[in-house]
């Protein structure tokens, strides 16, 4: 009786020694799977990436637009998504496009195909020109407005008249918030003439008037 006992315990020491190097074989395996995951597992790998590649991208995104902002260039106003009525009134008149924000902002996307953004850019600079008080505020904002959209030198300037650019040229010995009022009326005049009507004919407006004519209405 204790003789088959001595042999049962040591059957069962020889189990245990065998089962052990197999057991931690196995845990050494699994280890280096979790510390590699992203050269196992498909998920972990392509999360990884996507990861390192929106980082990358947010980052960009931040220095353009510190870079616009440094540039004086807005960005695109704020605005709730046009609704189909006021969309089918941009057709009825360019004001009525003018007058909205969402109008500004599909018209500008329009330009911007034309390579004629700077019509309206400088458009909204005097706009916003005109709600200033402050004196030196308005002086140094109409500096930035000659220098971005007057001068001959700049990449961004607007088409104007001899004529035009003499008043500029007066009002800017003592700038106001008016100093560019004749040139923002010539500028809005060619937008309406020259770009407005293919605005309405171009795929930007057909597909946004398309996408809420087929907008279900809810109820």
């Amino acid at each position: 009786s204790m003789g088959s006992e001595r042999t049962e315990m040591r059957k069962r020491q020889m189990s245990t020694t065998q089962d052990t190097p197999g057991a931690a074989q196995a845990q050494l395996s699994t280890g280096n799977r979790g510390s590699n995951a992203c050269c196992f597992c498909w998920c972990c790998c392509c999360s990884c990436s996507c990861l390192t590649v929106r980082n990358q991208d947010e980052e960009r995104a931040r220095t353009t637009s510190h870079e616009l902002q440094a540039e004086g260039i807005p960005n695109c106003e704020e605005s709730p998504a046009p609704t189909l009525e006021e969309v089918n009134a941009w057709a009825q008149s360019f004001d009525k496009l003018m007058l909205t924000p969402a109008g500004r902002n599909a018209f500008r996307e329009f330009l911007r195909t034309e390579f004629s953004e700077e019509n309206m850019l400088f458009w909204m600079a005097c706009e916003e020109l005109k709600q200033e008080s402050n004196k030196s505020v308005i002086e140094e904002k109409a500096r930035l407005i000659y220098e971005d959209y007057i001068s001959i030198l700049s990449p961004k300037e607007v088409s104007l008249d001899s004529r035009v650019r003499e008043v500029i040229n007066r009002n800017m010995l003592e700038p106001s918030q008016h100093t560019f009022d004749d040139a923002q009326l010539q500028i809005y005049t060619l937008m309406h003439r020259d770009s407005y009507p293919r605005f309405m004919n171009s795929a930007i407006y057909k597909d946004l008037l398309r996408s809420l004519s087929e907008k279900p209405i809810e109820a």
